[in-house]
């Protein structure tokens, strides 16, 4: 049985990186994945955190703690009623050539 963990760069500390290697050759079954710094945008929690921040806190006004509390809820009542999945409309291969491209044309801007 493989048990996939998680992990991003940040969470082994400086120094570090040898005793992480040596745990994961003592245990074989776990599989480390590293997800890049920069990459949040792949992980959907995040994505579903970031559709709450700009589509119902940031276009509120709260008076209090509480009030925003109660804003919350009431946001993630109204989605749990009516979920919407997230799709990706690009392959990771055509996101990917995006990237790239953009990379290219800002690398030349003259910045």
């Amino acid at each position: 049985m493989s048990v996939k963990a998680e992990a991003t760069p940040a969470s082994i500390p400086p120094g570090r990186g040898t005793a992480p290697q040596r745990w994961l050759v003592r245990h074989p079954r776990f599989t480390l994945h590293f997800t890049p710094t920069y990459s949040s945008w792949l992980n959907l929690v995040e994505r579903w955190f970031a559709e709450l921040t700009t589509e119902w806190i940031k276009r509120s006004a709260h008076r209090s703690t509480r009030d925003l509390v109660a804003s919350i809820r009431t946001w993630i009542t109204n989605w749990n009623e009516n979920p919407r999945p997230y799709v990706w409309h690009k392959s990771a291969d055509e996101i990917l050539d995006s990237l790239a491209n953009y990379c290219q044309r800002i690398s030349y801007s003259g910045h």
